[in-house]
């Protein structure tokens, strides 16, 4: 069957330069907007395969693609591709079932060796390797265990029971002729010869130097000796934490580190970890479930978030700790609900797992550990989440909240029993000695609560860790529009209230966001190929785009860089054309910059950072700080335009207002009147005073909502559904006032955490 994409992709300057800037995931994502078209198509899913198992290490993803093509393909190559990530994900049964076929089909074939293409590699070969392969695997993950098994009961054997077995053997022998017997002389020196405890102190296994033994010509003993190298390896004491080592771009705070050792030492994997906001509890759980992968002991992962929080998850886990997770955003999850749940590594919102389309799914598989961040909204029984949660079979699970009680101590019964049942008995019993009368928010005995919660809870406090920050001051600066902006955005309003129903809901959000950041970057949209069939309205905004010399914000941004040119400033924009804008106008003015953009490689933004810290004045950049870069060596922060996602305005001032940042933070947004953003930034400023508030809070404020939607689809439907400029006002001001109400039910829980806990759960 023949491809018609092969000449497409294999033409494609995009992918090419994507492959060779090895930036693999853009060159996947290219790869999966034509797979969508053609879920069918051989070649595309061969390449996706290939991505997925040699540049993504994203095996899971790569097992379900090769599944497809064996579907569609009877082909040995797959077969024999698809056995080897089986194998690397240590289904032994289906890599020896699949590498069969694969040696059965290449037989059928009959092709004679003789007429193979000069230096290509042996087929016979290859899948001799991939059994040896097996074969190895199959050792460490089955029969070692079972011998380590067994050596462990030799040594548990009490002391009676061994002189009884050496009576036996020493009766046997008495009693038998001269011959000698090998099997008993191997028993009795298993007895006789006495066992020490060694110390040894080892390096992490290398996991590109265990498949290179198993890649050259290797004998199965050699493999053998180094699996058991391995197994040494990993019995350190948990006072040596692997993980630390291996992860990038994370500072390791001294509490961090000790809750980790807690956890594994004190907690055997079932831990409400409690840290107040902005003590990165998201890091705590990443460095915990990087630690037990490195010791082998675990080998899947879910983790149960909000949705507006999957892909945030994904990328601190893949960024920080590369662990590469599938997520119910992607693509795969949609093609097929119930493979997406046997991924090894997985992300999921936990509105999606508990439905009824999902639920029995998850409940089918066993994890060896579950974590739920904002674990709060698992505080009643009664809710699906709940039930899904308590159902789910699983090893360890690590539970993640700042408030973990919002109006009762019956919500904490709740968490505590998803980790330990039995812990505080039953609820009935636990009211009656932990519960004040007639006031559930009040505790008593909190000696005796104390202790028992010590077995399950980790609570760091700020005071107790002494994290003192400078202060934040936040200015909005509200721009009037030029006659031709105002026009563009009424015209580019109307145009998606007239039409909007026949392009994809998230491209309109799009339009509407680059709207808010710059014409520039609207336009860039707007020349794409599926407005073709609208040009009418579209080729008159376009004109009109193209008519625009300087827009408001050009003049806001040169005054508030040239107060003080020689300030180090971040300036923070989401779209590429908006970026090239202001890359003219610094130019224009002769203002030194370096830039910060997600398609420079890892080296170039390295340099852009050092250059910025050194002697470089402005930092621009098109990123909310996803990359981990830390920048307190800067303490202002210009949004030249603001997602709508308020967590990502946190992320970006996050970059500079953290610890070890020593000077007063500056935050100053540009927005344009009468536009999205500028409704957006008076809720998050002047309701909830958002930039005054700990970084992260604006997390459990949202949810508080008691919503599903994420914060941008809200924002976006308010203004949909409305048609004129007074509806819209009245309905973003009924959203501000939920808002208000939010953050105030997250204060009051914040002083119920701290009448109940205090500072009694610290490392």
């Amino acid at each position: 069957m023949t491809s018609k994409y092969i000449n497409v992709i294999n033409s494609s300057n995009q992918y090419n330069n994507y492959i060779q800037k090895k930036q693999y995931w853009n060159a996947y994502k290219y790869l999966e907007k034509y797979l969508v078209k053609d879920p069918d198509d051989i070649f595309l899913l061969t390449e996706i395969a290939f991505l997925c198992t040699n540049h993504l290490n994203d095996l899971p993803r790569a097992s379900l693609f090769l599944k497809k093509l064996i579907k569609i393909d009877k082909n040995w190559f797959h077969y024999f591709n698809l056995s080897r990530v089986e194998a690397e994900l240590e289904d032994v049964a289906s890599a020896k079932e699949h590498i069969m076929i694969a040696e059965k089909i290449f037989d059928e074939e009959n092709v004679p060796l003789k007429n193979k293409k000069r230096n290509s590699v042996d087929p016979k070969k290859l899948i001799d390797e991939a059994k040896r392969f097996i074969q190895a695997v199959e050792y460490t993950t089955i029969t070692a265990p079972k011998l380590q098994l067994q050596i462990n009961k030799a040594k548990q054997t009490p002391p009676h029971t061994v002189n009884k077995e050496k009576a036996k053997i020493i009766s046997k022998k008495q009693n038998e002729p001269q011959k000698q017997n090998s099997q008993t002389t191997v028993v009795q020196s298993s007895i006789d010869i006495p066992s020490y405890s060694i110390p040894v102190n080892c390096s992490p296994v290398n996991k590109d130097n265990l498949l290179n033994m198993f890649q050259i010509q290797s004998t199965l003993k050699d493999c053998q000796l180094f699996i058991e190298y391995a197994y040494l390896n990993l019995q350190k004491e948990f006072d040596d934490l692997l993980c630390l080592k291996t992860m990038k771009g994370v500072e390791k705070y001294w509490y961090q580190i000790e809750t980790v050792k807690k956890v594994l030492k004190n907690f055997h994997g079932r831990v409400l970890l409690s840290d107040e906001v902005g003590l990165g509890k998201t890091i705590e759980a990443g460095m915990i479930l990087k630690e037990y992968l490195l010791r082998g002991m675990v080998k899947n992962i879910l983790i149960l978030t909000p949705a507006p929080l999957v892909s945030q998850w994904k990328e601190e886990m893949l960024e920080k700790f590369d662990i590469n997770f599938v997520t119910t955003d992607d693509a795969l999850f949609h093609d097929n609900h119930f493979l997406f749940w046997k991924n090894k590594f997985i992300i999921a919102s936990i509105h999606t797992a508990k439905s009824a389309k999902n639920s029995a799914n998850v409940i089918n598989e066993f994890f060896d550990l579950v974590v739920v961040d904002e674990a709060h909204h698992l505080k009643n029984q009664n809710t699906l989440a709940w039930k899904l949660v308590n159902e789910i079979k699983k090893r360890f699970i690590f539970l993640l909240t700042a408030t973990p009680v919002q109006n009762n101590l019956i919500e904490l019964f709740n968490l505590i029993t998803l980790l330990k049942p039995g812990q505080f008995k039953t609820k009935k019993s636990f009211k009656a000695e932990y519960v004040q009368k007639g006031d559930e928010s009040k505790p008593i005995h909190k000696d005796a609560l104390r202790e028992l919660l010590k077995d399950v809870m980790i609570r760091n406090t700020r005071s107790a860790i002494d994290v003192k920050l400078p202060k934040r001051f936040a200015t909005t600066l509200k721009l009037d529009p030029t006659e031709i902006e105002r026009e563009i955005y009424m015209n580019i309003s109307e145009f998606i209230k007239e039409t909007g129903e026949n392009i994809p809901s998230r491209t309109v959000q799009l339009l509407m966001q680059e709207a808010g950041s710059s014409p520039f970057a609207l336009k860039k949209t707007l020349i794409n190929s599926q407005f073709a069939h609208l040009s009418g309205g579209v080729g008159a905004i376009i004109k009109k785009i193209d008519k625009i010399d300087v827009i408001c914000k050009e003049k806001a941004l040169l005054e508030l860089i040239l107060k003080n040119p020689d300030e180090k400033k971040v300036i923070f924009t989401q779209y590429l054309k908006s970026m090239d804008y202001i890359m003219h106008i610094l130019n224009k003015n002769n203002l030194k910059f370096v830039t910060f953009r997600g398609d420079m490689t890892t080296h170039e933004k390295d340099q852009s950072i050092n250059s910025f810290k050194e002697n470089v004045p402005i930092l621009l950049s098109s990123e909310s700080g996803g990359e981990g870069r830390n920048l307190q060596f800067c303490n202002t922060i210009i949004n030249f335009d603001l997602p709508w996602n308020p967590m990502k305005i946190e992320q970006r001032i996050g970059r500079l207002h953290r610890i070890g940042q020593t000077r007063d933070v500056f935050i100053f947004n540009l927005s344009i009147k009468n536009t999205i953003e500028d409704y957006i930034i008076n809720i998050l400023d002047n309701k909830i005073n958002m930039f005054e508030m700990v970084i992260g809070e604006i997390e459990p404020i949202l949810g508080y909502l008691g919503e599903d939607k994420e914060f941008e689809n809200i924002i976006f439907e308010i203004w949909l559904r409305n048609s004129t400029q007074d509806k819209i006002e009245k309905g973003f001001n009924e959203f501000g006032e939920n808002m208000i109400k939010a953050k105030t039910e997250y204060l009051n829980s914040k002083e119920i955490d701290k009448e109940i806990f205090g500072e009694d759960y610290e490392v």
